[in-house]
């Protein structure tokens, strides 16, 4: 058997709140919650099942994921609509800016909960 990851747990303050977030910006459906998290499936089977825990234990993590060009516009149109700020480098040092990494577009912003994301549509190292 290979090895995959099938789901990691993402610390949130509020985990519905948190998960519809990704979700809304995804294009992803929200899960049925399950014991103490809610779920959010991508289309390669990862899941992140958002738990709450209290704001002060939460450690920022970064969570980058590949999408495709068509899903990137409507992500982005989504992020600008709802005044989301973002940017082009994971330092924020390029506020209201995109990138274009490996002949692909990427951006960074932040959830609820204080953590990083990132979408991009090409593989970093991807030279195609």
């Amino acid at each position: 058997m290979s090895v995959e990851l099938n789901h990691t747990i993402v610390h949130s303050r509020d985990n519905r709140e948190s998960a519809e977030f990704l979700a809304d910006i995804l294009g992803l459906e929200v899960g049925d919650a399950w014991g103490p998290f809610i779920p959010v499936s991508t289309s390669n089977g990862v899941t992140l099942d958002f738990a709450s825990i209290p704001a002060e234990s939460i450690t920022m993590q970064h969570y980058a994921f590949l999408i495709s060009d068509e899903e990137f516009d409507a992500a982005f149109q989504r992020i600008r609509e709802q005044g989301i700020t973002y940017y082009a480098d994971p330092h924020g040092k390029q506020p209201g800016e995109i990138n274009h990494h490996y002949g692909g577009r990427g951006l960074y912003f932040m959830d609820p909960a204080g953590h990083g994301m990132e979408i991009i549509t090409r593989p970093y190292g991807n030279e195609e």
